[in-house]
């Protein structure tokens, strides 16, 4: 049984996004974003493990042959993201019209990872079991935003998470937007809701802001990373699964929080400044961090 450096586990997606001037059919999904941002380093031991239809795979033979190396859970559905925007692109309204089978412990147990990075997506996709059962293995990372989403007859509904304080007594990285962190603590201020997370069980708190950067609490420090602006916003979808990419890629090279964190910042500003997935190199990343303006968040 091989071990990776780092896994990332999650559906990759059918997304149909429909705009006032077109519509268009895509992959996307967090381990669609993470896996093609993370091959773009080629000094770690990564894999995926996916579940999605035969009728999808096209997806992960691209992967395949991009040197990404990916296990497939069956699956009967693909998860089907319906994505509607009018003319201001704040408004959206979604809908997802098929739902993929929710991962097993036994699906993972082949798989021996130092870093666990489990990309939800809707709320039931990982169980409290397989949190545990991969919290043996590895340290488990976990995006917020899957389970603060409920699906009820096709539409999307904003909910809290229930299981919350015992899924996170296992996980050692947490990320989630402002939003997501005033449903999980009840509070707009990211120094309270650093510690309700961490006190919770959380190691490092990553709690990001946009435009605005992002603050890492460890328990002891505030690191208070800034956003890098962009030239150019061109598509900020995957923004965030690309920030975990950087993050967790530095981390487990023994970066420390705060070198992971800035590194993370310029590379999710050069994923805005493009279409699709981040297709940079590592130097890409640094010389935007040397050269790009930067600022940093407001608050102490």
């Amino acid at each position: 049984m091989s071990t990776y450096e780092l896994c990332c586990v999650g559906h990759i997606t059918l997304d149909k996004v429909v705009t006032p001037k077109n519509t268009v059919h895509m992959p996307g999904g967090t381990s669609f974003y993470f896996s093609h941002a993370i091959k773009r380093f080629t000094d770690i031991r990564y894999t995926l493990v996916t579940a999605l239809a035969e009728s999808e795979m096209k997806a992960v033979d691209d992967l395949r042959a991009a040197g990404v190396e990916v296990s497939v859970m069956p699956s009967e559905h693909t998860v089907y993201f319906e994505n509607i925007y009018g003319e201001n692109q704040d408004n959206r309204t979604q809908r997802v019209l098929a739902k993929a089978d929710p991962f097993t412990v036994d699906s993972l147990r082949a798989i021996d990872a130092k870093i666990f990075h489990l990309g939800s997506l809707l709320a039931d996709d990982f169980s409290l079991e397989v949190v545990r059962y991969l919290a043996g293995k590895g340290l488990v990372s976990i995006d917020s935003q899957g389970y603060l989403r409920e699906v009820r007859d096709q539409h999307v509904y904003a909910v809290d998470w229930p299981e919350k304080k015992e899924v996170l007594r296992y996980v050692h990285f947490l990320k989630a937007n402002e939003h997501e962190m005033e449903v999980l603590t009840g509070t707009t201020d990211p120094i309270q809701a650093g510690r309700i997370i961490y006190d919770w069980g959380v190691k490092e708190v990553l709690l990001t802001f946009g435009s605005m950067g992002s603050v890492i609490f460890d328990g002891t420090t505030y690191h208070r990373i800034p956003a890098y602006i962009p030239r150019e916003v061109v598509n900020a979808t995957g923004a965030g699964d690309t920030y975990m990419t950087g993050y967790l890629y530095q981390r487990a090279k023994g970066a420390d929080i705060e070198e992971a964190g800035r590194f993370a910042a310029a590379m999710t500003t050069l994923k805005i400044e493009g279409m699709g997935p981040f297709d940079g190199t590592k130097d890409d990343v640094l010389r935007c961090m040397a050269t790009a303006k930067t600022r940093m968040p407001a608050f102490q």
